[in-house]
């Protein structure tokens, strides 16, 4: 069973893969071990990864890079809008509405959703591991940002599936690079004492992460994460490109941003420029060569330009530190450690900015590149049952205060409850009791959309069906389990009515009330709450469960679990109750519809089956060509001596007709094609080649036998002449020996003589494989007689030792040792027939 991790970034992508020796990150079949997050689209193929990067520049509108952001996304989102500007590729709307991109692939215009972009990206992914670990892969866990909504969630793991992947966890980045951090941590507090709390940051290429983790033995909890989406590495970037594009404007007289191949390469230098100056304070140079018009550009920056040309950005660093120190309530002495991963936080001021906040030197202990992807295989790991890993809890956190909102008979004619606030436990349950008398619906959104990087607050409507008055006319008892599962995700998971029977006193007239449970998800069986504790299952309070209850008026009362007891204990004494599970229907924001799934799911099918066609004619051409020159090359070395002037001639001039066929109407075949070129060309070069390789190995073959033979004969020889070695030899078999011998003689005389006669250029008389054959033959008749050992002549015994063995015990030894054990002969032949007995 496989164990990934997947670091899906927004430039690059790492695959970390568990093995019995620990996490190991995996490197492609370009022995990297970062693939970027490209992919190329082609009039009959698709390249992937770096093979794709290399051609960001030449297949400029047909390759798709920077495509993270458009996840979950409506074409009209502002943020679409913003990504649309800067990237060289046209997007479309989808049908449903959403962000997709438009290429030529296959000789026409095909549209893409980002699913399908990610899935094929994903497949890649999934390939190189299974490359890496020689067996199939499906489990994973897939990294994406903390800020990333319930709609930007799904999406990934409608890619993922798209892929053939079965996504165990969707992991925030900063939550699996803690992962990475503490699992090996042999120092932790125990957990009765004061936990240890770290700072992890990311900045990557596209955004900025920021979350304080608190650490006990065996235990990790991130206790607030804040979040700048648009800062990362490119900013500087595009700092860099806008200031160039201006500088060549007035030096050169062009305009770069009119041509987007020439924008691209001045991104690609700038980035270089980039991390040189993380490493070099001194002037460093920019030059490009053809750049544009024919043009070579040059320039030059040092670090001190770089810093005050972003500035602003810089100054952008210190507010998420600021906020995230405030949601988790620490002051600065509380933090034991600054942590810092991705690529841009290798930029000396980015680091500056960080020191200078906490006052506090950063650690740099994690690999900045791979440590999430590393998390990722970790939590892979522990939530695979193929893989013993050290007990580690992880409670991550909801990024965002979520609200449900429902139909009430009251005036205002809503209700609404915020049931997880803003850096709240989870995964995690909640239990909500309404008392209704026909079907509802709840509506789910995020509380505060100015925290929130999405335009659109829903996150779906959930109708609770089925729902009818009791039999006396009250309302029903309405249980609603609502759920953010593993992956961040929200959902309503469950709803049950609770009917009453024989119930004597008053029951709760509150409209609403909400109860938790702690459990963690991930262990499936999450706490069974209020409907359980009223059938009489009194198991849950072992835990002691904190229980919050809003009424009406929207005041939390916590009560102590000893009071929860008592009434538990009430209402059992009441009467039954009987829970009865209803139908939801839910309406999720930007769900991709289950149809429109299979389609993609199908489509990359056929693109990979496309892919292998293509890559089987490519190697049949290859094939093709490299026979032409190999056997060009050979014609005027190895093989000159075995093919006459005539053929010599012939053969060249086909070679030299493949060749030209190759570049001209046989550029673009079918495979069956080439197949048959090669089975035409090896019609006239094998019999050469096997000219060639009879001459090479016929004597080292002749030279065998001929030795097997006088070996024979001198046995023969030894024999006539009574050697006693022999004497026991039978001599009816000695005479066939003989008469074999003189046959194979004879055979192999007539055969070295009518070869000697022969020319180079002809064909041998006799191959390497009947000489073979013969010197096998040779071995099995002759060796079984020749080599038959001497019979075993048995010596007379010294008759006083006889006695001594037949008469019993001497020189003081028990007569029972000689006698043997029957049980012990018995225990011989009840042994396992994998044992060997040996007399």
């Amino acid at each position: 069973m496989s164990v990934v991790g997947i670091d899906l970034g927004f430039l690059n992508c790492y695959i970390a893969v568990a093995r019995s020796g620990g996490i190991e990150t995996i490197a492609n079949e370009y022995s990297d071990r970062c693939t970027p997050a490209c992919i190329s689209l082609g009039s009959r193929t698709r390249a992937i990864g770096n093979a794709a990067k290399s051609q960001i520049v030449t297949n400029v509108r047909n390759t798709i890079h920077g495509f993270k952001k458009l996840h979950g996304r409506s074409f009209d989102d502002p943020i679409v809008q913003t990504e649309r500007i800067r990237l060289p590729y046209e997007l479309q709307k989808m049908p449903n509405g959403s962000a997709g991109v438009k290429v030529r692939y296959l000789e026409e215009e095909r549209p893409f959703a980002i699913e399908q972009v990610t899935g094929m990206l994903l497949a890649k992914l999934k390939e190189t591991s299974e490359n890496a670990l020689k067996k199939p892969v499906a489990d994973c866990v897939i990294s994406i940002p903390s800020f990333f909504t319930d709609a930007e969630r799904r999406s990934v793991m409608a890619a993922a599936q798209v892929a053939g992947l079965n996504c165990l966890r969707l992991m925030n980045e900063t939550t699996a690079v803690a992962l990475a951090y503490g699992i090996y941590k042999q120092d932790l507090p125990p957990l009765d004492e004061k936990p240890r709390n770290v700072i992890f940051i990311d900045m990557g290429h596209s955004a900025y992460q920021v979350s304080i983790c608190a650490f006990n033995k065996g235990k990790l909890k991130v206790l607030a994460t804040t979040f700048d989406p648009y800062l990362g590495g490119r900013n500087f970037d595009e700092a860099l490109v806008d200031y160039f594009c201006d500088e060549f404007k007035t030096k050169y007289k062009i305009n770069v941003k009119e041509n987007s191949r020439a924008l691209l390469r001045l991104y690609q230098e700038c980035e270089k420029l980039k991390k040189l100056m993380s490493a070099n304070a001194s002037d460093l140079p920019l030059n490009i060569e053809c750049f544009m018009n024919d043009l070579d550009v040059s320039s030059k920056m040092n670090r001190a330009q770089f810093e005050q040309l972003c500035a602003s950005l810089f100054a952008r660093v210190e507010p998420p530190l600021k906020a995230v120190m405030e949601q988790a309530n620490l002051q600065r002495e509380d933090i034991s450690s600054i942590e810092i991963v991705g690529g841009a936080t290798r930029i000396p001021a980015v680091k500056e900015q960080i020191t200078k906040f906490f006052l506090k030197d950063i650690s740099t202990t994690l690999n900045a590149d791979e440590a999430v992807a590393r998390g990722c295989a970790l939590q892979c790991a522990i939530l695979s049952p193929a893989f013993k890993v050290r007990e580690f809890s992880i409670t991550d956190i909801v990024p965002y205060s979520i609200t449900l909102r429902w139909k009430t008979s009251f005036e205002d004619g809503t209700g609404e409850c915020e049931v997880f606030c803003k850096n709240h436990p989870a995964p995690f349950s909640k239990v909500i009791t309404f008392h209704k008398k026909e079907p509802f619906e709840l509506e789910a959104f995020y509380t505060n959309l100015n925290e929130v990087p999405y335009p659109d607050p829903r996150i779906g409507s959930f109708t609770i069906q089925n729902i009818f008055p009791q039999s006396d006319g009250d309302s029903s008892k309405v249980k609603v389990k609502v759920r953010i599962n593993i992956h961040g995700i929200f959902s309503v998971a469950s709803a049950s009515v609770i009917e009453k029977q024989n119930i004597e006193g008053d029951h709760n007239d509150a409209p609403m009330e909400t109860e938790t449970s702690f459990k963690s998800e991930s262990k499936d069986d999450v706490d069974k709450m209020q409907v359980d504790q009223e059938e009489g299952h009194q198991k849950c309070h072992a835990e002691h469960t904190p229980e919050e209850e809003i009424d009406h008026t929207g005041t939390k009362t916590k009560s102590a679990p000893s009071d929860k007891q008592d009434r538990l204990n009430q209402t059992i004494k009441k009467g039954k109750v009987k829970s009865i599970e209803l139908p939801i229907q839910s309406s999720l924001c930007r769900q991709l519809g289950q149809d429109l799934l299979n389609s993609y799911i199908e489509n990359e099918g056929k693109m990979i089956m496309q892919d292998k066609l293509e890559k089987e004619r490519n190697d049949a051409k290859n094939a093709v060509e490299e026979y032409v020159y190999d056997f060009r090359d050979k014609l005027g070395t190895l093989y000159e001596k075995f093919i006459t002037q005539e053929d010599f001639s012939k053969l060249s001039a086909i070679l030299e007709d493949t060749e030209n066929w190759l570049y001209e109407e046989g550029e673009d075949q079918p495979k069956q094609i080439y197949v048959d070129k090669l089975q035409e060309l090896k019609k006239y070069g094998q019999p050469i080649q096997i000219r060639y390789m009879e001459h090479e190995e016929r004597p080292k073959a002749l030279n065998d036998l001929g030795k097997k033979i006088q070996l024979v004969m001198k046995v023969i020889e030894a024999y006539r002449n009574k050697d006693e070695k022999y004497d026991h030899l039978d001599p009816a078999e000695m005479e066939k020996v003989e008469k074999y011998i003189s046959e194979a003689m004879s055979w192999l005389n007539s055969k070295m003589n009518a070869q000697n006669k022969l020319s180079l250029t002809q064909d041998p008389v006799v191959k390497v494989s009947e000489i073979v054959t013969k010197s096998k033959e040779l071995d099995n008749f002759c060796n079984p007689i020749i080599y038959k050992p001497k019979p075993k002549v048995e010596v007379a015994e010294d008759p006083a030792k006889a006695n001594s063995e037949h008469n019993g015990p001497m020189d003081g030894q028990s007569g029972t040792e000689t006698k043997p054990d029957p049980t012990k002969d018995n225990s011989l032949h009840t042994k396992s027939s994998g044992e060997m007995e040996v007399d």
